[in-house]
């Protein structure tokens, strides 16, 4: 148990900085007339899709990119596509995407008729432009995305960690991590719709701070205590929260601004987002639950001690992680 946190700790400090933000690449097709379409080519510089993909257009469309610029630690290109004919039915996506690429979102606006997506994956880089699309295939997307980004996404894959180890019950955990996903909604939604923000530097730095309050907590914890001894995080887990849920939601608006949404389908993009994560938390959480159920039942005598070992294993990676932002 003590060797597999020591080998989590040396793989999660080898993150960046940075580990809650997404890093997908992003391929953006608008139709501007009968023949010619716009192209948008965001290519992550970390994530092997700056050095070897490029979009992919049928034979029967002319391609040409401007220079890409740098910016935001993402290669960006703008281009134009004149096409001979529709690209109903034809096979659009990336070129050169090598295995362990990150993935990449593509976006396609025909005109007059509903926004196409699709994600592209190595080994799945490339997708059919159907002549009428999928009205759900923006909330699988979305959906999907969603629950990736909180099991990859390790700034909430901790915090969420750390909540089951606090709390320890079914049920609390679940109010709780519903609590968490409520307020990150408002302020994904709020910050996302350009009602208000926060800047990322800080929001980062803090959502680590976030992460180390609860390892703490789990230290500081004594089972059995009469209730007027709980501590705030054991009495109300689902205001904490909730607090640091609206803090966390600033962070998932980075995210989805590296991503990019579909302009005509920002509710649908949001709220199934929202639902990705809440479905991510809650397989995080059955995880987290069965191990110490079964830790209860093989060795009892050493749940007190994995608690201790884990708590410190998180806060180790989240101190690391405040530091570096603080100086990033």
């Amino acid at each position: 148990m003590i060797a597999l946190l020591r080998l989590l700790l040396l793989m999660l400090l080898a993150v960046p900085a940075h580990a809650d933000e997404l890093r997908p690449g992003y391929l953006e097709l608008t139709q501007q007339n009968e023949q010619q379409w716009k192209i948008i080519w965001k290519a992550p510089v970390l994530g092997g899709l700056a050095t070897s993909a490029a979009p992919l257009l049928p034979p029967f469309c002319r391609v040409t990119m401007d220079r890409p610029n740098l910016s935001v630690g993402a290669l960006v290109a703008a281009g134009r596509a004149t096409c001979s004919k529709p690209l109903d039915g034809a096979t659009v996506g990336l070129s050169g995407l090598e295995p362990g690429a990150t993935d990449t979102l593509l976006r396609i606006a025909p005109l007059g008729r509903p926004v196409q997506t699709a994600r592209l994956l190595p080994g799945q880089d490339t997708t059919i432009v159907a002549a009428v699309p999928d009205g759900w295939q923006v909330a699988r997307t979305y959906f999907g995305i969603g629950v990736e980004h909180i099991i990859g996404g390790f700034d909430h894959l901790l915090f969420v960690v750390a909540l089951v180890l606090l709390l320890q019950r079914g049920w609390p955990v679940v109010a709780a991590a519903t609590a968490f996903t409520i307020a990150h909604s408002l302020t994904l939604a709020g910050t996302t719709l350009g009602l208000f923000g926060l800047p990322q530097a800080p929001v980062v730095a803090v959502i680590a701070l976030s992460i180390i309050f609860l390892a703490v907590e789990v230290v500081k914890a004594q089972p059995g205590s009469p209730k007027q001894a709980l501590r705030l995080s054991e009495r109300l887990p689902w205001l904490v929260a909730f607090l640091f849920g609206l803090l966390h939601g600033f962070g998932f608006a980075g995210a989805l601004r590296e991503i990019g949404l579909p302009e005509s389908d920002v509710p649908v993009a949001l709220l199934t987002f929202n639902l990705g994560v809440e479905a991510g938390q809650m397989l995080i959480i059955a995880a987290v639950l069965a191990a110490l159920a079964l830790l209860r039942r093989l060795a009892p005598a050493a749940q007190r001690t994995a608690l201790i070992a884990s708590a410190y294993t998180i806060g180790s990676i989240a101190s690391f992680w405040f530091i570096e932002r603080l100086w990033a």
